[in-house]
């Protein structure tokens, strides 16, 4: 149970601070997508890719005092910015997470902003379909967020740079 823990905390320090809570859900939800070792499971929700577990455990991580969790009001939003502490850095010594090419990929992800590994994990979501379906599904559940044929190219694109991180 707790290696599950210590890999979210792993991912918090390669990443040093992850900016939203979506973001962090994306961030791992691509990288299981990319063969790495999580366990959450995500079902398709309003943001795209969503775990509840990766929710509890978050939750959990922040209770036990193994990560922190600031919140930030920007008007109507409330943002919330994950780090490591001492704390965190202690139990890992403790749980060996080796993410080998994956560390790359985490902190390759982490240069984007959370609206476009959004759509990069709904593009993956959905990489089961053909590319006419996938954007078809893309176009009609993220219409909210406006993405256009551009954007569904770049982020095939980042899919493809990010397997080639892992190799």
């Amino acid at each position: 149970m707790l290696n599950d823990h210590a890999k979210i905390i792993r991912l918090i320090e390669i990443a040093g601070e992850v900016t939203g809570r979506k973001k962090l859900h994306k961030m791992v939800y691509i990288a299981k997508k990319m063969q790495m070792d999580f366990v959450e499971r995500f079902q398709f929700h309003m943001f795209g890719p969503y775990s509840e577990e990766l929710t509890l455990r978050v939750d959990e991580l922040c209770n036990l005092g193994l990560i922190d969790e600031q919140m930030e009001s920007k008007g109507a939003i409330q943002l919330y910015r994950y780090t490591l502490n001492d704390e965190g850095r202690d139990f890992l010594r403790f749980h060996n997470v080796d993410f080998g090419n994956g560390e790359r990929l985490i902190s390759r992800m982490n240069e984007e902003n959370s609206r476009f590994l959004e759509l990069v994990s709904t593009i993956l979501y959905f990489d089961d379909l053909a590319y006419d379906e996938m954007k078809t599904k893309v176009f009609t559940l993220k219409s909210k967020q406006r993405y256009n044929e551009e954007e569904i190219q770049k982020g095939l694109l980042f899919v493809e740079e990010l397997r080639g991180l892992m190799n």
